[in-house]
């Protein structure tokens, strides 16, 4: 899974096609200096092992 983050570090675009993330910066004309594309299956174990209930608690402290 790949996502296509901007310049300002805002995720724009998530597809398993890298060309289609790629096409989709083409499209809205985000020249490759203002864009980062990301492989984001590495970073899937980091999120799965957030706990939603415990990130609850602290906000509602």
């Amino acid at each position: 899974m790949y996502g296509l983050y901007d310049r300002q570090g805002i995720l724009r675009f998530v597809d398993s096609d890298k060309e289609a993330c790629i096409a989709y910066a083409e499209l809205f004309e985000l020249e490759s200096t203002n864009y980062c594309l990301m492989d984001l299956a590495e970073n899937i174990n980091k999120v799965e092992n957030i706990s939603l209930d415990q990130n609850q608690a602290k906000n509602n402290n």
